[in-house]
């Protein structure tokens, strides 16, 4: 028997738990005690100081009296009847005990279930588990609770399999009620013996079962003493049967019937006969016993109840006349019968002589009406019986597998136990025999058997004597000298027409059995020495129920019936042989029993020995006497003295090293067996390399014997962990090749959607170029394969952004484009000159901001607003210049003329948004500047130019772009291994851009491009490093105001002219981008003689918020190094820099203007140095100007 430590089947591994240093150590640990509770007593009587009955009774006592009714002897348990619910049958508990060998736990039957199913899917051998002891022990619970576990932790996904599991379960209440009965020892006693097979397949699921049936007790039936109770059945069906079954069969309460009143206990404690009928009733629908198979199972049940109210009295003739008719007329609608034959074979007993193998005369005898109780007894027995085998059948078919991979089984066997009463009969006989037979086994197996392997496998031992109840079985079944059951068969053959003379014969063939120790004859009873203790049995009426025959006339009644349910079940009537008796009641039941012990040890047991605790069936009695006694008969002082002295675990050679093999280097590599010697010597090597002492265990010839199950389950727990390990490095495997798996698929997914969103752009971006192909001139910087249409540059679809509040724009608002831009304003006697504005498209409306001044304050306002549905051309030139005419329909104010740079864009999105709008590409450009105002602005190529156009006497010139029909580039190909840089929008325009700290160096160089970002940062340090981060993209409005030329700088200074400067997109810095792609710098111009710096004042006080932000004081002198358009102006204050708003400073009048060209501020003309007194009179200025002038050439 093989007890060993497993993991859990039924869930997932627990977290690994974290070793002594705290990290995970990859293997949990088996702690054997982690679910025991503290214990009263010991619960292995194996360790007990002292080995005596009485130690073993005040062990016993003392655990149930707290409330621990079981107890080990090794593998075997102990269970003493607690007579209540202790709560240790719940699901909880039942979970504690799923995946635990019997060292982790307290014991438990969910124990002993637990091994034999471990053992019986690990090795694949057919399990049995044996439960024995008095009436009133437990035995029918435990078989319970035992079908409970199997089926819960066998549980698997299928349909069929659920379905086979609910059924097994569902034989419970219904063999409970048609088996069970109340007796004086036992509420719920079983009347009958069970044994329950499960199937299962080759993965533990159950597929199927099989119950045999043994030994009902049919004289319950017609006869019960005082205070006990016919089987639950009957009071269930005539206490809770529905209305049809009332009226179709009669049914009335237990009381008006003779087989249920005649003990006058009608009523069990905590028994509800209602709820348990309608158990019985789910019962039978689960296991699929239709509706109409369940009216005739009642209908017998009906049928046997008024057959038993059916009274004799002596007729004229000396025979018997049924005393009430409508009885009998009743049972012949019931039976399918007429009333005349019913009473018939009920009275009269037909007899046929015979000569040899002739037939003789034949006799109507008539009975007398004792003669005649006992024959509607007899058929009243035999109807019950054959309706109890029929359902146990019914069953059968219900739970019969075609599977031909079931090849392994568990067996549970629920058998009343021995039983001792005042007047024992043929019934105690035959019961108290199968528990001898089952004692036998259990002694074959664990004591006899045990020895015998000993010296047969040459271990070194000193046997133990016990008792040996072979002898005691020979008595009652033996042949040759003749036992019991032939003795009894010998007396029906010499005088079968007499009972009382059969009596007497059979108590004369006991005289021959007096030298027997184990027997004692005394005139009309013997008495036979029981394992459990001397019984007395009575012989009167014995060969009656050996013989168990029902009169061929009885038999002819119910095989004339038109039920053909009663058909069925019965025995149809056989010719008696005279060369051949027909088999008794005892034979069969011999053959029974030992077709079960046959079974039995084709299987590996389990045994469970319950025992009463009581008589009174109190849950506070503890009667020593009585748990004495069953202690001694049930042999547990040898067991436990064999148990301590024999050897825990034995297997085959062959099979441990298979097992076991993986704990040595030697004996496998991987997992796998490859031992090239002899099975025993691998055996040996193996437990050598576990460190397993010599004491532990010893060799065998054909068998390794291992002493301590403690053993074992270091061995059990190694090969747990070594698995583990195995399944803990696939794991790891499996992990780091789904991590790969995982993140190779999100790469292609970022891939993939970046490309997805390319593609878009790059379709967006070709078909805005097919507007333009072959009409105009495209700027070299517009065709990169970097260039991609954004649209939103700006973020004005940030809500409550700056742009979205100034355009007034809602949640249903979508900015498709937004820009910098310039627009042509005029100044006072000048030409007009570029003014920076922002555009801003939404699907509605186009809208240009300006910013404006404000009472000291910058402030956006929209100047112009165009819905898109009024836009009714788009007109450019053919050059490569950015300007662009937005004409409308309907505007008063005239058409949009502003320079963008991303133009192709714009006329793209304005087309996408409405396609009746005119994409005009012309030489000139014709537009209204204010309505009835048209002015035709004139492109003109001026090489000098290069590639930035410049505006003066409504003339464009602009250098030689690309030709006409140019194609983008395709989008560059990112390196292998390289993240792209991530594109973000620019910031909003009213961002301040970062103080770049000054190298000294003469004022004559150029200027470091602004970096426009949302707060003035910090000045960049000019400690050098290894490898400086790219600078963000200038604007376009920033690449405007800090290239900005003038057309007298361009003509007196050649050398001097702009250089090509990208834009946004095509400045974008990217991973893959070298120093060598980047466009040629052409060399400085010589530096001029350094300038004077101009001194300003401040107009109010400014208190900075941010480190890069420098605090001011009315009237503090200031020097400003570098303007920007944004309106913060760089200061220095007594040599620390800072921005600070340049609406908050003024030129001083006494400061020497500096040589250098002043920077341009947008509304400001190069040759204006300050606001001229006032904002206001340089706009009422302007006005005056603009009315009295007759030449619109430069507006």
């Amino acid at each position: 028997m093989a007890i060993i430590k497993r993991v859990n089947r039924s869930k997932v591994a627990d977290a690994k738990a974290p070793d002594s240093t705290g990290q995970a150590n990859g293997v949990r640990k088996a702690v054997f005690q982690g679910n025991r509770k503290k214990t009263v007593g010991v619960d292995d009587l194996t360790l007990l100081s002292k080995i005596s009955e009485d130690e073993i009774n005040k062990n016993l006592e003392l655990r149930f009296r707290n409330g621990e009714i079981y107890t080990y002897i090794g593998h075997v348990l102990i269970s003493v009847n607690p007579f209540r619910d202790l709560g240790i049958y719940t699901m909880d508990v039942l979970k504690s005990y799923q995946g635990k060998n019997r060292l982790e736990t307290s014991p438990h039957v969910y124990a002993i279930a637990e091994n034999a199913y471990y053992q019986m899917k690990s090795y694949h051998e057919n399990q049995c588990i044996i439960i024995s002891g008095e009436s009133g022990a437990g035995k029918t619970e435990a078989a319970k609770q035992i079908m409970q576990y199997i089926t819960h932790v066998s549980k698997s996904v299928g349909t069929e399999i659920e379905k086979v599991s609910k059924i097994i379960l569902a034989t419970n209440p219904l063999l409970e009620s048609f088996g069970c009965a109340k007796t004086l020892r036992n509420n719920n006693s079983s009347r009958h013996g069970k044994y329950l097979e499960m199937i299962f397949n080759p993965s533990g699921a159950p597929i199927g079962a099989k119950i045999t049936n043994y030994l009902l007790e049919k004289n319950r039936i017609v006869h019960q003493v005082r205070n006990e109770r016919n089987f639950h059945i009957f009071y269930q069906f005539t206490k809770s049967a529905p209305q049809k079954y009332r009226d179709a069969y009669g049914i009335q309460g237990p009381e008006s019937y003779l087989y249920t009143s005649a003990s006058q206990c009608f009523s069990v404690d905590g028994i509800s006969d209602d709820r348990d009928f309608q158990g019985t009733i789910n019962a039978m629908q689960v296991i699929g016993i239709t509706e109409a198979e369940q009216d005739e199972i009642f209908k017998v049940i009906a049928i046997i109840l008024w057959l038993g109210n059916i009274q004799f009295q002596e007729g004229p003739d000396g025979g018997s006349v049924i005393t009430d008719k409508s009885i009998s007329e009743f049972l012949g609608y019931l039976i399918g019968v007429s009333a005349p034959l019913i009473e018939k074979a009920l009275t009269i007993r037909i007899m046929q002589t015979q000569h040899g193998s002739r037939r003789g005369s034949v006799y109507e005898v008539p009975l007398n009406p004792t003669q005649a109780l006992a024959v509607r007894d007899a058929l009243a027995m035999a109807l019950y019986n054959c309706l109890f085998d029929w359902i146990v059948e019914r069953v059968n078919r219900a739970l019969v597998t075609s599977d031909r991979s079931a090849n392994t089984s568990i067996g549970i066997l629920d058998i009343y136990g021995f039983e001792i009463f005042e007047n024992n009969s043929f019934e105690q006989l035959c019961i108290n025999y199968v528990n001898e037979k089952l004692q036998q086994i259990f002694i074959e197996l664990t004591l006899k058997t045990e020895q015998e392997e000993y010296v047969r496998e040459q271990i070194e031992w000193t046997p133990i004597k016990y008792f040996n109840n072979k002898v005691v079985c020979d008595l009652i079944e033996s042949k040759r000298p003749p036992g019991l059951f032939a003795a009894m068969n010998d007396a029906i053959a010499t005088a079968h027409a007499d009972s009382a003379a059969a009596d007497n014969a059979f108590a004369q063939r006991l005289n021959f059995l007096s030298s027997n120790p184990h027997f004692e004859p005394r005139q009309t009873q013997f008495i036979v020495k029981h394992y459990a203790g001397d019984v007395t049995y009575d012989t009167m009426g014995m060969t009656d129920k050996n013989k168990d025959q029902l009169a061929t006339d009885i038999l002819n009644v119910v095989h004339s019936s038109s039920n053909n349910f009663l058909k069925s079940i019965f025995p149809a009537p056989q010719e008696t042989s005279a060369r051949r008796r027909p088999p008794t009641a005892g034979d069969r039941i011999k053959a029974s029993a030992n077709d079960l012990v046959d079974t039995l040890m084709k299987c590996q047991p389990s045994y469970i020995r319950t025992i009463k605790p009581n008589q009174t069936k109190s849950p506070q009695d503890y009667d020593t006497r009585i748990v004495l006694h069953q202690v001694k008969y049930l042999g547990l002082q040898e067991n436990i003295r064999i148990r301590r002295a024999g050897f825990a675990y034995r297997q085959a050679f062959d099979t441990f090293a298979q097992r076991f093999s993986v704990l040595s280097g030697k004996t496998s590599y991987a997992g796998e067996y490859t031992w090239q010697g002899d099975d025993k010597t691998a055996c040996e090597q193996i437990l050598k390399d576990t460190n397993i002492p010599p004491t532990e265990y010893q060799m065998g010839t054909s068998k390794v014997f291992v002493k301590n199950p403690e053993t074992l389950f270091a061995l059990e727990d190694m090969r747990d962990k070594f698995w583990d390990s195995m399944a803990v490095r696939i794991q790891r495997a499996w992990r780091a090749y789904v991590r790969r798996r995982s993140e190779a698929a999100s790469s292609i997914q970022k891939l993939w959607n970046r490309n997805k969103v390319n593609v878009e752009l790059q379709r967006v971006r070709d078909e805005g170029s097919k507007h333009l192909q072959g009409k105009k001139e495209r700027r070299r910087y517009s065709m990169l394969g970097s260039r991609k249409f954004y649209g939103d540059y700006l973020s004005a679809s940030k809500p409550n952004g700056t742009l979205w509040s100034t355009c007034g724009l809602s949640s249903s608002d979508s900015v498709i484009f937004s820009m910098r831009c310039e627009v042509l304003v005029h100044k006072l006697g000048r030409s007009s000159k570029p003014s920076p504005r922002q555009l801003v498209l939404t699907k509605k409306a186009l809208y240009l901001v300006i910013t404006k001044i404000v009472d000291h304050q910058l402030t956006q306002q929209v100047e112009k607003k165009f819905s898109v549905s009024s836009i009714d051309s788009v007109n450019l030139t053919s050059l490569q210049d950015d300007w662009v005419a937005v004409r409308s329909k309907s505007s008063p104010d005239g058409d949009m003329f502003l320079r963008c740079f991303f133009k192709t864009e714009l006329v793209t999105v304005l087309r996408k948004i409405n396609r009746q709008i005119k994409v005009i590409v012309a030489p000139t450009i014709e537009y209204c500047r204010k309505q009835g105002k048209t002015l035709i602005v004139k492109s003109q190529k001026e090489e000098t130019a290069n590639d930035y156009d410049y505006y003066k006497s409504s003339t464009i010139r602009v250098g030689t772009g690309l030709p006409p029909n140019s194609v983008s580039k395709p989008f560059p190909r990112l390196a292998t291994g390289v993240s792209p840089a991530v594109r973000q929008p620019p910031a909003q325009a009213t961002a301040k851009p970062a103080p770049v700290k000054r190298a000294a160096q003469p004022r004559q160089q150029p200027l470091p491009q602004p970096v426009k970002q949302n707060k003035p940062p910090a000045p960049v340090s000019q400690a050098k490093t290894t490898q400086p981060s790219p600078p963000a993209a200038p604007s376009l409005y920033e690449i405007n105001q800090t290239t900005q030329i003038f057309p007298a700088e361009q003509s007196s200074s050649p050398s001097s002219a702009p250089q090509p400067i990208e834009s946004p997109a095509a400045t974008k810095p990217t991973a893959f981008a070298t120093p060598s792609q980047a466009p040629r710098a052409p060399p400085p111009p010589a530096p001029p003689a350094a300038p004077q710096k101009p001194l300003y004042i401040a107009l109010y006080d400014f208190a900075g918020r941010s480190a890069n932000e420098m605090s001011i004081k009315k009237d503090e002198t200031l020097e400003i190094v570098l303007k920007e358009p944004s309106g913060w102006w760089l200061a220095v204050k007594n040599g620390s820099e800072g921005w600070v708003p340049a609406t908050y400073v003024t030129e001083s009048k006494d400061s020497t203007m500096s040589a250098e060209t002043p920077v341009n501020n947008g509304d400001s003309s190069p040759g204006v140095n300050n606001l001229a007194g006032s904002l206001a009179d340089a706009l009422r200025m302007r006005a005056s100007a603009v009315r009295g002038s007759d030449d619109e050439e430069d507006w």
